[in-house]
Parts: C-alpha cells; sequence; structure tokens
C-alpha cells in the first residue's frame, strides 16, 4: 500500500486510549522508522466533525488504510476520558 503524506486513510483498528475506533477517518502527516528496523510507523492527525484537531497519534503502517470510492463517511460521538 503506497499511501502519500496528508492524504486520509481510515484506521483499522482500536486505540482505546485515545478514544479512537476502527474506522474513524485521520490525516497522515509522517511517517517515521522503527527504531529496531521493525515495521515504519504512521503519525496520524484526527480531526474532529468541524475541522479542530483534537489529536495525534502515531500507529504502525498495518493499522491504517486507504479510503475507497465504495465507502461512506459517518458520524459518531466521541467518548470522553
Amino acid at each position: 500500500m503506497n499511501l502519500e503524506l496528508y492524504t486520509e486513510v481510515a484506521l483499522k483498528i482500536d486505540i482505546p486510549e485515545d478514544n479512537l475506533k476502527k474506522g474513524d477517518i485521520t490525516t497522515l502527516i509522517d511517517f517515521i522508522p522503527h527504531p529496531q528496523d521493525g515495521e515504519l510507523g504512521c503519525v496520524l492527525e484526527v480531526f474532529n466533525a468541524i475541522g479542530q484537531s483534537i489529536a495525534v497519534v502515531t500507529v504502525p503502517k498495518s493499522a491504517i488504510k486507504a479510503l475507497a470510492e465504495n465507502e461512506i463517511l459517518t458520524t459518531r460521538l466521541l467518548e470522553k476520558l
């Protein structure tokens, strides 16, 4: 999967500590190498429905996927920690 910076991607996993769920849309803002030659990391910025930045998280590349034309966006309430 070849992803470009500053494109929207979907999470393939839940990230409970940040109240993020599989399917949430994020923006890929950077790639970071693993310190011990493991899987490439991806830095993601998460925005709410009105465009405010609410989180920045780092996940392995295998935890995200490109958006597809046969997918539809949705909304959900962000649970408070």
